[in-house]
């Protein structure tokens, strides 16, 4: 008997939810005709974004299998899953599901076609026990367009004579169209008229459900599978109409999927042939190379040359909302510039070159760049990090002195680089925040990064015959180098004793601006904590990050500092699992799952990161110990998922199987992370090279090995120095023209100064107070010249013994 539609009961549906994080595999065409880029994980489909890397469109996609007595099977919770790609390099898969149970078998093979934007899945079903006529396979399929689980539109609906399912939100279609004939078809509210709970708690399907409107909605189709017909092919198609969508599913379904997995394997293998030799296989067989190309080159965006995301993915997805608009699925430009990194190491200069022009495409007017953004360049945190800042300076000098930057091109990215190293000069060396989005202040891997990057952008100037800006950035960066022990070691503290060490370097030192002297004054704020327990002192604080001081060439590797320093972070933050040592990012570090295991919620418990021991690795080789690093190397690899991506974060407890949670394997958090296969990339390169592939070479030269010692100090009103070493000059720059009045006897004589202005629009001066005696104090104000008035007030410095 016909059954008449109807629209399905119960919108809007339960709270909309995104899906786990932890990938085992990820891909897209490499194609602008196919916009579309997906994910999988526990066998299924996860987020396919549409027609932007920074657009998920999905929550996930699968099957459910129903047989007598009541029957009921999700593949992704009730089978083994296993993943492997077409070829070395290729992220195309096949993937084979085996129910626990022992009924059945479900083995795919997943890409995107090359031609149009449409994911193809040719899906093929084995009974294993039983006979196939007794059991029901669905696929289920729950929309999320665009980056939204609510509001969204599903229905059923025929295009050129058959059924196709339907889902729209925010402007953007989608329609799942199939090679065997859909049989019962629905469209409901998630948690309440959707096709698994209506399969799952009924044990009946209602094909009367046919539109879900405006809420979280879940479509359910009957896949026509026979002992005749194993096999079936399902094309989902994106569109901004639903023809469209319709349209191009349909065509792909015409085509086959041979056709299209010919001209997708072909593009990655011929992008793949490309690159440098620098394979390697791990124990499981997996190409751990091939893997991390792949995942860089699959984080691309077709639309925006250039631009690529941090991860396709949502950390801790499955308990998070709507309100998580961005996850990981925007541009970090510190990430970028790493991936830039990743592709250079590779053979790849295009892409960094690409990558470079499309950082130059979406920098601030003012010359910095967002804390992160959409794929067009819109801020969505407003955060400013000083490294993100000055990273793409690194990237241009790499570029250079490479040889893919020659004198033409520099030239043309030179508006970009003179805005960049203007707006380092002019804020640094404080950050607003730390590589790890949170705390402002004095950072060693910020100030590594700045310091390198002023060099490198000094250097840059000086090839284009801009002398003078070249000069005052190597005197800023010298006097910033200078300062950094000042600024983050500390000596003979609580941890120092237990520890047996002279000193370290601390994570990160509060600005100076309240009066603290030193990093042994004052607390950080640490994030991600529970209220009451965030406020830590200083000292007490350490991380990795004093690493960066070494990766970027400002401090030997044997440094008795940085010795010292590595003697802490082994004490405090190293983390031995089944693998080997990992680290974690700081003390007290509240950035991931609580102790029961339960997800990240705003506080947590930070749990170690491989991209660590990849950097562990780097400053091992740097020190001379190759062995080590390769040692290192292993561990980093052997931290991957089961499909060779990479997590943010592995489980440091005891194994928790309810939530997925194993020793050593990776924990809820974003997988892959794009970074950690940049730094895996690049590690490769390293070893292959017998040196640090990304090391700057300025700061080793003038630091390292000529011991270049800066003859000045500098104030500033967003940098107030209060100590002068004796035998310092006192720099003092200012963004207005003054006279800077002053005098080193308490007003008994007295000096005038007028500023002079430099390519970056300081006015600055230097007072010639070198011979003033310890003990003395410098006092000074300013007459600004253009508004004609006084400051009025007084600022002093005290003359100290030299440092």
């Amino acid at each position: 008997m016909a059954v008449t539609p109807t629209d399905a009961p119960g919108a809007p549906g339960i709270a909309a939810r995104w899906t786990s994080s932890a990938k085992s595999g990820v891909g897209t065409a490499l194609s602008l005709a196919s916009r579309v880029w997906f994910t999988i994980s526990h066998g299924i489909l996860n987020e396919i974004y549409y027609p932007h890397l920074d657009s998920a469109c999905t929550r996930d996609m699968g099957l459910v299998v129903t047989g007598p007595g009541g029957y009921f099977s999700e593949e992704k919770r009730d089978a083994e899953h296993s993943i492997e790609p077409f070829e070395d390099g290729v992220p195309a898969y096949r993937l084979v599901n085996t129910a626990a149970d022992g009924t059945y078998r479900i083995e795919k093979r997943i890409i995107t076609d090359p031609e149009r934007p449409v994911l193809l899945q040719e899906i093929s079903f084995t009974l294993l026990r039983g006979t196939v006529a007794d059991h029901r396979v669905y696929a289920l399929l729950a929309p999320h367009l665009v980056n939204a689980g609510m509001g969204n539109t599903a229905w059923v609906d025929d295009y050129e004579g058959k059924p196709v399912l339907f889902a729209s939100g925010r402007g953007v279609y989608l329609a799942l169209a199939s090679s065997l004939p859909w049989g019962a078809c629905s469209a409901g509210y998630v948690g309440a008229s959707d096709g698994w709970q209506q399969l799952h708690c009924d044990g009946r399907f209602d094909p009367a459900y046919q539109r879900a409107e405006n809420g979280n909605v879940a479509l359910t189709g009957e896949i026509g599978f026979s002992a005749e017909n194993p096999k079936v092919l399902l094309a989902l198609g994106f569109g901004a109409t639903p023809q469209e969508a319709a349209g191009v599913a349909s065509a792909s379904l015409k085509q086959g999927f041979d056709a299209a997995a010919e001209v997708y394997v072909e593009k990655w293998r011929k992008w793949q042939k490309g690159l440098l030799p620098l394979d390697r296989h791990a124990v499981s067989g997996i190409n751990t190379y091939r893997v991390s190309t792949a995942v860089l080159a699959a984080h691309r965006s077709s639309a925006k040359s250039g631009a690529a995301v941090a991860s396709l993915s949502i950390p801790w997805g499955f308990s998070m909302g709507d309100d998580d608009l961005g996850g990981y699925h925007l541009v970090w430009p510190r990430d970028l510039v790493e991936t830039a990194g990743g592709f250079l190491a590779a053979g790849d200069p295009a892409q960094a070159l690409e990558i470079l022009a499309y950082l130059r495409s979406i920098q601030q007017p003012n010359g910095h760049w967002p804390q992160n953004a959409w794929l067009d360049g819109t801020a969505y945190w407003p955060g400013i990090q000083m490294d993100e800042c000055a990273f793409p300076l690194l990237l241009a000098d790499a570029l250079r002195r490479a040889g893919h930057l020659p004198h033409a091109k520099l030239l043309a990215f030179m508006p970009m680089i003179e805005r960049a190293a203007s707006y380092v000069v002019r804020n640094g060396p404080v950050t607003g925040e730390d590589r790890w989005e949170e705390d402002a202040g004095y950072s060693p891997f910020t100030l590594a990064v700045e310091i390198a990057a002023l060099l490198a952008a000094a250097d840059m100037f000086g090839v284009c015959g801009k002398a003078e800006p070249a000069n005052y950035l190597r005197e800023t960066a010298d006097v910033w180098n200078d300062q950094i022990e000042r600024w983050t070691y500390v000596t003979g503290t609580p941890l120092c004793e237990e520890v047996g060490v002279k000193g370290y370097y601390v994570r990160i030192a509060p600005p100076d601006t309240a009066g603290a002297a030193s990093p042994k004054h004052g607390y950080v704020p640490i994030k991600n904590r529970p209220p009451g327990d965030s406020d830590r002192p200083a000292e007490a604080i350490v991380s990795p990050d004093a690493l960066a001081l070494v990766r970027f060439g400002l401090r030997a590797a044997d440094d008795p500092r940085i010795v010292d320093t590595i003697k802490v972070i082994d004490a405090r933050l190293r983390c031995d699992l089944p693998q080997g040592p990992v680290w974690y990012r700081y003390s007290g570090d509240g950035y991931g799952e609580h102790a029961d295991g339960a997800p990240f919620d705003g506080t947590g418990q930070g749990r170690a990161w491989p991209l660590l021991t990849g950097e562990r690795a780097h400053y091992e080789l740097a020190a001379g110990r190759k062995d080590r690093a390769a040692s290192l190397l292993k561990t980093f690899e052997a931290s991957a998922g089961s499909g060779g991506l990479l997590p943010e974060q592995v489980w440091d407890g005891p194994d928790m199987p309810e939530r997925e949670l194993w020793r050593g394997r990776p924990s809820g958090s974003a997988m892959p992370l794009v970074w950690a296969h940049s730094e895996h990339i690049k590690l490769l390169r390293s070893l292959s090279d017998g040196a640090v592939f990304d090391m700057p070479p300025q700061g080793v030269k003038r630091y390292i090995e000529d011991r270049t010692v800066s003859p000045r100090r500098t104030w500033r009103f967003n940098h107030k120095v209060r100590i002068l070493p004796a035998g310092k000059m006192l720099r003092v720059e200012l963004l207005a023209r003054a006279v800077v009045h002053w005098s080193s006897d308490n007003w008994a004589t007295a000096h005038d100064a007028e500023t002079t202005e430099n390519a970056f629009g300081i006015h600055l001066t230097d007072l010639p107070v070198a011979d003033v005696s310890p003990g003395n104090t410098i006092v000074f104000t300013f007459f600004w010249s253009d508004a004609g008035r006084w400051e009025n007030v007084d600022f002093s410095i005290g003359i100290d013994k030299l440092d």
